[in-house]
């Protein structure tokens, strides 16, 4: 199997999905956006967050090595929110709406495959420090510009920090900087229901799909440009700067080209923020991906 055919296998079981709950959002009508909200609040508040920590928690995550790694990806998260930002002015888009998205890529349930497919068993644990430090820039710049001109819900500096999130990204450092290890039995369970967050996402996803319109599609390509080309930009940039290995570097590029990740929508959607906008940029960010993603490994490989 070419590298290809190991990258339609990892994206278009995506799309397989996200249309599956588009024609049963289609075929059951409103009932099902009726119960979505619940669903969401589900995946943010507890499937995401058990699937972060037993990433972290696990025995083959080593942090200090992986600490020149997850500066990238933050550089690289936040550089993409800067180059996206000016461009949301431009284009007239609401920042709160189109520059989250940018910052977080889908270095979870397409990023964590895809790096064991081209890097091996090792790519694992530098695919998870990456998925740290860019869920660390969403968690606390991505949700600070989200609540940024709300009357109502704004959360304190430190109230971010007591969130699922990042209360299992900070628990999963500790255990990871610590070595701390729980049973084979506990962390593969705590695995096993993170795991689950994945394709409830993108029914969600599939089925948020239903309220697009034409606007929502131009906004969608756009993002689903400028995320991977700003990733890839600032990848250069830093590039000669940090000092990474060579498998490290390919990953790093890898991780730049990735498309908005689902979970973008997800918060969106509990925030009220343009959700059918951001859906439409990760289903076309993943759409465009198919070129992205090779373009990646070859600048990494």
């Amino acid at each position: 199997m070419d590298v290809t055919e190991r990258i339609l296998g990892i994206i278009l079981p995506v799309f397989f999905i996200i249309t599956a709950g588009y024609i049963y959002a289609r075929l059951r009508g409103e009932v099902v956006k009726t119960h979505l909200f619940s669903v969401n609040r589900l995946c943010v508040e507890l499937l995401s967050p058990l699937l972060l920590f037993s990433a972290l928690a696990a025995k083959d995550f080593d942090l200090v090595e992986n600490l020149p790694l997850m500066l990238a990806g933050g550089l690289i998260a936040i550089g993409s929110a800067c180059i996206a930002w000016p461009v949301a002015r431009l284009l007239g888009y609401d920042a709160r709406t189109f520059v989250p998205p940018m910052m977080y890529n889908n270095c979870g349930n397409m990023g964590l495959p895809l790096a064991v497919l081209a890097f091996g068993s090792v790519g694992l644990s530098q695919a998870v420090a990456l998925f740290v430090a860019c869920s660390l820039i969403y968690f606390t710049l991505g949700i600070r510009l989200l609540e940024s001109g709300r009357a109502e819900g704004r959360q304190s500096h430190w109230d971010m920090f007591a969130t699922p999130m990042m209360f299992a990204m900070l628990s999963g450092i500790v255990f990871a900087a610590c070595r701390w290890t729980l049973p084979t039995i506990l962390l593969q369970a705590l695995r096993m229901i993170g795991e689950a967050s994945i394709p409830l996402m993108l029914i969600a996803l599939g089925v948020r799909m239903t309220d697009m319109n034409l606007r929502s599609w131009r906004i969608g390509l756009v993002g689903a440009l400028v995320c991977p080309l700003a990733g890839l930009a600032i990848a250069m940039m830093i590039d000669p700067i940090i000092s990474l290995t060579s498998v490290q570097r390919g990953q790093m590029y890898l991780f730049a080209a990735l498309p908005p990740a689902v979970f973008t929508f997800m918060v969106a959607e509990s925030y009220k923020q343009e959700p059918e906008k951001v859906a439409a940029i990760v289903m076309l960010g993943n759409l465009v991906s198919l070129f992205f993603v090779p373009l990646g490994l070859c600048m990494g490989l």
